[in-house]
């Protein structure tokens, strides 16, 4: 038996249902772009969120030709990830998904909508992109610092960022520091307590061009 085509208007059914299942679009206005009422609203949700788009086919035999993903809900998900989550890998943005916003989907889907949409690169294209640096001899020479902003004591407490200095020979967590916020001032407060414990280290490395400046005293 072959495939069963849904019709232009059964496809558009499900777009519309799959936005207000996402919370993109609200109840009223799709009962207004598909001329139904609210409680067929509901009835539809009802449906498509127990056996997908299959349940909105009119009288339809066999099975979807796909299992693909509907696009609004690939939209969703990778919005999701770009405003909570953008310095996050496929795996752990997957699991950030499923346990915080009730979206499971594996991870291999996530990283293949990440790559397509710009937000992780493949092994393969980290090779091409970025020369690797070569790490210093010795420990202590070089000290790379950096912070991450996030959650880290989840509902019990206000995002904060957490700073970190690694030595480069070892990666040896050398210092790890919570702060209100990723500031200049917040990471001389850290290097107070670095240089205080450990010494002065050959150089230190960021990558944070916007929160270390230049400035000029004359």
């Amino acid at each position: 038996m072959g495939w069963v085509v849904m019709s232009e208007r059964e496809l558009k059914r499900v777009e519309v249902l799959a936005q207000v299942d996402d919370g993109r679009l609200s109840v009223d206005n799709a009962a207004n772009m598909l001329a139904l009422t609210r409680r067929q609203i509901f009835r539809l949700l009802k449906l498509y969120r127990q056996d997908g788009a299959s349940a909105i086919r009119h009288k339809a035999r066999g099975k979807p030709p796909n299992n693909r993903i509907h696009k609004a809900k690939r939209d969703y998900a990778l919005s999701l990830i770009k405003d909570n989550y953008p310095d996050f890998g496929p795996t752990l943005a997957a699991e950030m998904l499923a346990e915080h916003h009730g979206f499971k989907v594996s991870r291999e889907t996530v990283r293949k909508w990440m790559q397509e949409d710009g937000l992780w690169l493949s092994r393969k294209q980290r090779r091409t992109f970025h020369q690797p640096r070569l790490r210093r001899e010795c420990f202590g020479e070089l000290i790379q610092i950096d912070g991450s902003e996030h959650r880290w004591f989840e509902d019990r407490g206000d995002p904060c960022t957490l700073l970190v200095f690694i030595d480069d020979a070892t990666s040896t967590l050398m210092e790890l520091r919570f702060v209100k916020s990723e500031s200049t001032f917040s990471y001389f407060e850290a290097l107070e307590r670095y240089l205080t414990t450990h010494g002065r280290p050959v150089a230190f490395y960021s990558d944070k061009h916007t929160v270390f400046r230049v400035v000029m005293v004359t």
